[in-house]
């Protein structure tokens, strides 16, 4: 039985580390990936889906790597739509009680990991439900660069084996972004959904003063969610207290984002990308299989969701 992949396969984020492998591979630097995945949340700010336009144009059609764009659904209006099942964003919660707390994260695995998954097996030719032969996989892989070493991860199913490049060549974030400006693609944008409740307050102002229209849409959206969804979580059952966009948990409009933080005053002293890992302890950016924020991995209870 080969032990080899039935193809290479980049879970492209179009941030700065994926968007760094499609050019590492399509200069031949890198082995040829055979399809680059981009799973789409439909609520990635518009800079995003702009940048992944043109590493389509540029970088993976001339080299004839196929981007395949797949997408479980729009995740803001399934969150506001009460007879859709919700696979909830982490929000911040404020308890009746005045406790804070947060909602489990399951956007991350719905609306990215799922979907990639669906498109492989139909590239393998073994779609849902049907089994996968034993030894047969695909080699993926994922934007893990030094800085955020603890977050590579392997696949949790046997027809994907990750791997991580930049973490074989020992390049950090700052060296992806060295690279990128080189190709003349400085301006890469990070990759999360327009709402992520793990922005940090540099993230909230660059939305804010830089795209009114979209700042006008996350401060809407939070409102609309300050009762919670219909179906708040994956059971249906109601949030006990309020949710909120921002970790201060007070209204978007009224957050405190111009406060500067000490991850912040860091990037005087250090490198901008070395600092965008610092702030608040939470890297903005969003990975399928390196979710910036694994550490709100915690129970029901602890969020105040009811039962």
């Amino acid at each position: 039985m080969s032990d080899q992949p039935r193809f290479r396969a980049l879970s492209l984020g179009a941030g700065v580390q994926s968007s760094t492998l499609l050019a590492l591979s399509a200069e031949g630097i890198l082995p040829k990936v055979d399809y680059a995945i981009f799973a789409d949340t439909g609520w990635e700010p518009a800079a995003v889906y702009a940048h992944l336009d043109r590493l389509e144009e540029e970088i993976a059609t001339p080299a004839g790597i196929p981007v395949l764009r797949v997408s479980a659904g729009n995740i803001r209006d399934d969150a506001l739509n009460p007879d859709h099942r919700f696979a909830s964003m982490p929000l911040h919660i404020l308890n009746k009680d005045g406790r804070p707390g947060m909602t489990r994260r399951q956007c991350t695995g719905e609306y990215k990991v799922k979907p990639i998954k669906q498109k492989v097996r139909e590239l393998l030719g073994y779609p849902y439900p049907a089994r996968i032969p034993k030894g047969i996989f695909v080699e993926q892989w994922v934007g893990i660069s030094t800085d955020e070493f603890h977050r590579a991860k392997d696949a949790d199913v046997k027809y994907m084996r990750n791997r991580h490049p930049l973490l074989d060549m020992s390049w950090s974030r700052a060296d992806c972004a060295r690279y990128l400006t080189s190709l003349g693609l400085a301006d890469t944008p990070k990759s999360s959904c327009l709402g992520c409740p793990f922005h940090g307050n540099a993230q909230w102002r660059h939305i804010r003063d830089t795209s009114p229209s979209e700042w006008a849409d996350v401060v809407e959206f939070d409102a609309a969610i300050r009762q919670g969804n219909a179906r708040a979580n994956a059971t249906g059952n109601r949030l006990l207290g309020e949710a909120f966009l921002h970790r201060s948990r007070v209204p978007l409009s009224e957050a405190p984002i111009d406060h500067v933080t000490a991850a912040e005053r860091a990037a005087l002293r250090i490198s901008a990308d070395e600092a965008d890992v610092l702030e608040n302890g939470v890297e903005d950016g969003c990975s399928p299989w390196a979710c910036r924020g694994d550490a709100d991995a915690l129970t029901q209870d602890d969020f105040g969701l009811a039962t």
